[in-house]
């Protein structure tokens, strides 16, 4: 279901397009790319430069290479269209430093750590705090999401739907189903 019309006449200004893929490897490893680009619907004057009206302000892009475990292995970042050339585009090292974290431990209060306030590029970083949500879609791909194993599911209470309390998970996971109660 789409959001309703808009209760005032508006002009586009902006928009903002992130994309995600996740790659199986061949040597057991997976790759997650993420992209955002920040295009205007007008010239764009900045002090550096002018962007002309539908040209990228910010064409940036990462990748992690992780591992079964959802340990990163490998991080590259990289801009191709940028406001301040020269400047924004040298904090691309800097993303080497996700190497070593776990998406799924700890990862995005890591990622504001090292990356926060000046330490980072604030659109590279708000693109990276995607990857484990990518990463865990990417895994599903590969992975039956009711298999029956010793271990509880891994999309088990990381969402409202999910909750090992919910009707969802009594319906279709019964086996991990926990009802609440009341007393």
């Amino acid at each position: 279901m789409p959001l309703p019309p808009s209760s005032a006449e508006r002009t586009r200004m902006h928009v903002r397009s992130v994309q995600l893929e996740g790659y199986k490897r061949v040597d057991g490893h997976w790759d997650i790319e993420a992209r955002l680009t920040d295009v205007k619907d007008h010239d764009y004057p900045l002090s550096s430069k002018t962007i002309v009206r539908g040209d990228a302000v910010h064409d940036m892009w990462v990748r992690v290479t992780i591992d079964h475990k959802m340990n990163v292995v490998d991080a590259v970042a990289c801009t191709d269209a940028m406001p301040y050339e020269g400047s924004c585009d040298g904090i691309h090292p800097a993303y080497s430093k996700l190497v070593g974290l776990n998406l799924f431990h700890g990862f995005r209060k890591a990622v504001k750590e090292l990356f926060g306030s000046t330490r980072g590029c604030s659109h590279i970083t708000e693109l990276v705090m995607f990857l484990p949500t990518a990463a865990l879609q990417t895994f599903a791909s590969d992975v039956r999401d009711n298999e029956d194993s010793e271990h509880k599911p891994y999309q088990l209470d990381k969402c409202h739907a999910l909750d090992s309390h919910s009707d969802a998970v009594r319906r279709y996971y019964p086996r991990w189903y926990r009802s609440l109660k009341t007393g």
